[in-house]
Formats: structure tokens, C-alpha cells, sequence
């Protein structure tokens, strides 16, 4: 039995959804019933958070061992001598796998409440401790070193400040207050510290705030997929599209041994700021990140003179990632969804325009890989046809690793397209209660097949431009 409720969503966008995964096509390779469990399970399993944390080693500055030593020893600390294994995944040599012990269901709820956002909810279900900025509500005699049961406002009703609340909640666990209820909602604007910390969490995940920062980076698996299969080479020149916060852009870096260039894009100021921070931290000097919007990344006056700058030259770079922009309805835990159908809708437009300059910057016989972390057929499948359709001069490719399901019905692609896709889907997972006991016993190659499969909803294509750049759009 699931934990939690199933993600709340509009009754416009659940439809949507369902029309998706009900399509004929879908129901014919099946049947009506069991499409239908399967998009409930979907539903259920975006509320809860993936069955393992995902972090990937900075292998620039340290080795895999190494690094596995010193987070083998903080997670002790941290779980007070609890032996939690950590994994590497056997196809991703830089990625760990930790697993999250829960949904806990013997946590004694606690008198004295907070309730935090939905989004502070689901970074909580995560590993996180509560910081004060996520704080809506708290109760009237809260004090500092107070224990608190921490709940999440799943459909943000609960009024900042109030001191109850008896809307729609759902109970994140246990945890010792740093500060007041007076001084959480003093109005300073220092405040932006921890403000609950978490010490009986309903999911047990480590915490990697300020953890071997220059070491490890906190990825989700299929994120990490992305890097590994557009495979970057030492001295080549691969811009990513759509760059923050770095994540993909640094792993990029890393696998290139620092060696080439690597051309980082964001049009939000502080996003590209964390790119920079985050190649500071991680010691990687061939990034070089601009502030500039990438559906405008092409140069079109080619007498304009930018000196590397953007908007770059045709044909410029060796390989590019896409990682679009996109709806986010593959991301985990969220209890709650507040888009209208209409900005569901609304990212296929921009997905095309920035598709069609990446090609227009892609070298003959360079490599372009688009991801999105979302679930819809619009914006995933319908997307490699209209590229497919639209760009003779690209050809679908295989992709390596390939760990998660093929492509989806419903988009006209053929079987042979679909199997190139990679497709991860929260739903093929069973649901599972994960305890110490459990764990013990449990195989490797288990815990892994269990990781590969209950991550959040990802989309991966590849696509090898040809030599003959005919059909390219100008």
C-alpha cells in the first residue's frame, strides 16, 4: 500500500495524462485494465521519492575508491553507526547509489506542529532539513529545541504565520527546532538558515549539505545517464544548451579530463552564477558559462565578430545536449501539481526552437542528445518524429548505457526507433518498503535493477548529425 495520496493534479492535466498512457496503441500491446493500473501506479509513485539516492564522484579531483571511503564514513555519522551500503552502479563507473530506508511508519506524531511548503515537502522527503524560508506555519508555544512534527501543505491553503492548521497535510516525520516560532516569523531577512532539523524523517536519505562538496555532486540517476551517452572526448567542443545549475555541464567536463571546451548557457543571471560556482568547487577549468538565451545561440550576421562568445558560428561544436526545458512532470516526490493544461502545453514551441539551433551549431558527424525529466508523449516521443521528419540530415542512434525502458506508443515512431529511446518510468517499479532488515539482505545486482527502475520519469534521444548537411533549417 502506497504511503502517501497519488500527486495531485488538475482534473485537466490528470486527463491529459491518462489519454496519454491509454492511447490505442498503448492499450492494444496490453489491455484496457492494464494500462489503467499502470497509470495509477504512475501516479502513486511520483508522490514518493526514488528508492535510492544518486550521487555522482568528481573523478577530476579523486578517485571512485577514495571518495567511496570518506562517504562511507560520513554516512556513518550521520545515521548514528547505522551500516547503509553504498553502490556503484556496475554502468555508470562515477555514480553511487545509497539506498532511502522507508516509507517509516512507527514515527510518533509530535503536539506541537509545522507546516512547510510543498516544495520545501518534497526536498524533505529527499534528505533535507527543514530551512526557514520553507516554513508557512508553526505552532502558537514553539520554541527552540522544541521536537516537531514537520507536515507538508500539499494544495498551499495554510495562511503564512497561522498557528494551526487542519487542511489537506501530509506528515514528513519528526525534528528538533533551531529556533522560535517568534523568531521564524521575526521578518528578518537573514534568516535563511535550518530552522527544523530533521531527526526522524518519515524517508531516511542522507544529507549532502556541505558534504564532500568538492568530491561528489548530488545527480539523479537518469541525469547522470545523459552525460555517459552523449560520451564527450578530450579536446572536443560541446556547448550544453540548457545549462543550470551544472549539474550535466560539470559531469561533461569530468569525463572529458578537463581537456576541450565546454560552453555552458543559461539566460537567468544567478543560474549562470551557480555554474560558475559549482566548476569552482569541483575544480574544472574548461567551462565557460554565458548569460544568454539559447533559442538566440545561432549567428545569423555573420559578419558579427563575438570572439567565442555567443551567438556562435554554424556548425561549431563537436557534440551538444539538449536538456530542454520542459513540463518536470517526470520529477520526485511531488504530492502536488499546480500547472494548468495550458503551461503543461507550452513547452513544445520552445523544445523546437532550441532543437533547431542546436542543429544549425552541430558539426557534420557530431552527436546531439535531448532529455527532458518530464513524462508526456508531446514533449518526449513526439518530439524525436518531428525532428526525425523535420531534419533529414539527423539520424536516430543506440544508445549506451541504455538501463532504462524504449520509447512510448503513440507517437508514429517505429519499434526499431522506439528501442533506441530511453525511457524511465516511475510506474515499472515495484512499490517496496526498504528497512535495515531488508537491506542486509538484499543482492547488489537487486538493489541496482531496483534503482534503475524506480528513479524519476527521464527522456533520453541521440542523434548523429550526417556529412551532407541537406535539410537543415536556416
Amino acid at each position: 500500500m502506497s504511503f502517501f495520496p497519488k500527486i495531485s493534479l488538475k482534473p485537466e492535466v490528470e486527463n491529459y495524462l491518462k489519454e496519454i498512457f491509454m492511447n490505442k496503441e498503448v492499450v492494444s500491446a496490453s489491455s484496457t485494465q492494464a494500462a489503467e493500473t499502470k497509470f495509477e501506479t504512475l501516479l502513486r509513485r511520483l508522490s514518493h521519492p526514488p528508492s535510492f539516492t544518486t550521487v555522482r564522484v568528481n573523478t577530476h579531483l579523486a578517485s571512485v575508491e577514495h571518495v567511496k571511503r570518506l562517504l562511507l564514513e560520513e554516512l556513518e555519522k550521520q545515521f548514528n553507526g547505522l551500516q547503509v551500503p553504498v553502490l556503484q552502479h556496475p554502468d555508470l563507473p562515477d555514480v553511487f547509489l545509497i539506498p532511502v530506508i522507508g516509507p517509516r511508519k512507527n514515527i510518533r506524531k509530535q503536539q506541537c506542529e509545522v507546516i512547510v511548503g510543498a516544495q520545501c515537502g518534497n526536498a524533505v522527503l529527499r534528505g533535507a532539513h527543514v530551512y526557514v524560508p520553507g516554513i508557512v506555519s508553526a505552532s502558537k508555544f514553539m520554541k527552540a529545541g522544541d521536537v516537531i512534527s514537520v507536515y507538508s501543505d500539499i494544495k498551499g491553503k495554510c495562511k503564512k504565520g497561522a498557528k494551526e492548521f487542519d487542511g489537506a497535510k501530509v506528515f514528513l516525520g519528526n525534528g528538533i527546532s533551531e529556533l522560535s516560532r517568534k523568531e521564524i516569523f521575526s521578518g528578518l531577512p537573514e534568516l535563511k538558515g535550518i530552522g527544523i532539523r530533521m531527526t526522524e524523517p518519515v524517508y531516511l536519505s542522507p544529507s549532502f549539505d556541505r558534504v564532500l562538496p568538492n568530491y561528489l555532486f548530488l545527480q539523479n540517476l537518469p541525469s547522470a545517464v545523459v552525460t555517459h551517452v552523449l560520451n564527450p572526448q578530450p579536446g572536443e567542443k560541446i556547448l550544453d544548451l540548457c545549462a543550470a545549475p551544472g549539474g550535466k555541464t560539470t559531469h561533461i567536463a569530468a569525463l572529458m579530463h578537463d581537456q576541450g571546451e565546454v560552453i555552458a548557457l543559461d539566460k537567468i543571471s544567478n543560474k549562470v552564477e551557480k555554474i560558475n560556482e559549482n566548476a569552482s568547487l569541483l575544480g574544472l577549468n574548461s567551462i565557460r558559462a554565458f548569460c544568454f538565451d539559447g533559442t538566440k545561440a545561432f549567428k545569423v550576421d555573420m559578419t558579427e565578430n563575438t570572439e567565442g562568445a555567443p551567438p556562435f558560428l554554424p556548425e561549431s561544436f563537436d557534440r551538444i545536449l539538449l536538456d530542454a526545458p520542459c513540463s518536470g512532470l517526470g520529477q520526485r516526490p511531488n504530492m502536488a501539481w499546480t500547472w494548468t493544461l495550458k503551461e503543461v502545453m507550452s513547452y513544445q514551441p520552445l523544445q523546437r526552437k532550441l532543437f533547431t539551433v542546436a542543429v544549425q551549431l552541430l558539426k557534420p558527424g557530431g552527436v546531439l542528445v535531448y532529455s527532458t525529466c518530464t513524462i508526456t508523449l508531446a514533449e518526449n516521443e513526439e518530439q524525436v518524429a518531428w525532428a526525425l521528419k523535420t531534419f533529414p540530415c539527423l539520424q536516430l542512434q543506440p544508445q549506451k548505457p541504455h538501463i532504462g525502458g524504449e520509447g512510448m506508443l503513440g507517437a508514429g515512431l517505429s519499434p526499431e526507433q522506439l528501442k533506441q529511446l530511453q525511457r524511465f518510468d516511475p510506474s515499472a517499479a515495484p512499490f517496496q518498503h526498504t528497512c535495515i532488515d531488508s537491506l542486509r539482505d538484499a543482492r547488489g545486482e537487486d538493489m541496482v535493477w531496483l534503482a534503475n527502475k524506480d528513479c524519476i520519469g527521464f527522456f533520453i534521444a541521440k542523434f548523429l548529425k550526417c556529412k551532407s548537411t541537406e535539410g537543415v533549417v536556416s
